[in-house]
């Protein structure tokens, strides 16, 4: 008998919003809106918000239940294969069966992970990573975050702490945390440079890249062996088909990926060297894709 249930949703639970997104199962995007993330008292009502804004929209397009494959959803902590949360950093949750008690709210079926693998997954399906199965995803913002993808899957581990790529160390004797940005290269000489009188973002910095800047251009390549370097300790354990670069960074486009794979195909180990590097493209709307794809899986 023929499959009637033709869409899923997708919800990215974020710290100020809910992005939600009804999908087709073919990865059509039928409409996308956001929720007020109500983070108060331990965020109890994040999940009965979610339900009835579902309940609304499969009314608003005329949809059944017998419609719907299933819920996905990307939470920002560690989630681990039953769809529990230890903890959250940022909307109130301790430990909470977020799965069983979504499931319990809608009579949908969920499935539920970390934001960061999520997102991976809607660019694997619909992004920088379309038309391969073993990606990794990484975001350069204020941090540095990501995602992994295997054959499809994301990796979620014993904990649901798998793809944390964010914490590996690539200089051990870093002494100083930086919260801005404004600390580093450009304390380390007097340099002349056209950093100094302006806010340092990864735009201005490739602008002044561009411009032939040579304190802009150390830096870039400074990043970039970083980067290139835990590239491959991820690399040698995953062995991805293409890293896929997302985040604020990203924006300043594919001239960043110049400085990131020479050094990584430097050091890269021989079996992994030919890993393609590509752009994010979904900006905010990886996570419900990802999230819509999850459920689908």
């Amino acid at each position: 008998m023929k499959n009637q249930k033709q869409y899923s949703f997708g919800i990215d639970v974020g710290g100020t919003t809910v992005k939600m997104g009804l999908f087709q199962t073919d990865g059509t995007l039928k409409d996308k809106w956001e929720i007020e993330t109500r983070t108060q008292e331990e965020g109890k009502y994040i999940l009965p918000d979610i339900a009835e804004s579902i309940e609304a929209k499969l009314a608003e397009h005329k949809l059944n239940k017998e419609d719907i494959q299933g819920i996905g959803m990307g939470v920002p902590a560690p989630v681990n294969g039953q769809g529990v949360v230890q903890n959250t950093a940022n909307i109130g949750w301790g430990y909470k069966e977020v799965r069983r008690e979504l499931e319990e709210l809608t009579n949908l079926c969920v499935r539920v992970a970390n934001d960061a693998n999520v997102a991976a997954l809607g660019e694997m399906w619909l992004g920088g990573g379309q038309g391969y199965c073993n990606v990794v995803l990484v975001t350069l913002g204020t941090g540095v975050g990501g995602g992994i993808v295997v054959r499809g899957k994301d990796i979620i581990g014993e904990n649901g702490a798998g793809g944390e790529i964010g914490h590996i160390t690539v200089d051990p004797t870093e002494k100083e945390k930086c919260g801005c940005g404004r600390r580093g290269r450009l304390q380390k000489d007097d340099k002349a440079s056209v950093l100094r009188n302006m806010e340092l973002s990864a735009k201005t910095i490739f602008d002044a890249v561009k411009d032939g800047d040579d304190v802009a251009i150390e830096i870039a390549e400074l990043f970039g062996e970083y980067l290139g370097l835990a590239f491959t300790m991820i690399a040698t354990t995953v062995d991805p088909a293409v890293f896929v670069i997302g985040g604020g960074v990203s924006k300043a486009g594919p001239r960043l990926l110049d400085f990131i794979e020479k050094p990584y195909r430097e050091n890269a180990f021989f079996a992994n060297k030919e890993a393609k590097f590509e752009l994010a493209k979904l900006g905010n709307d990886a996570g419900i894709c990802g999230a819509a794809k999850l459920i689908l899986d």
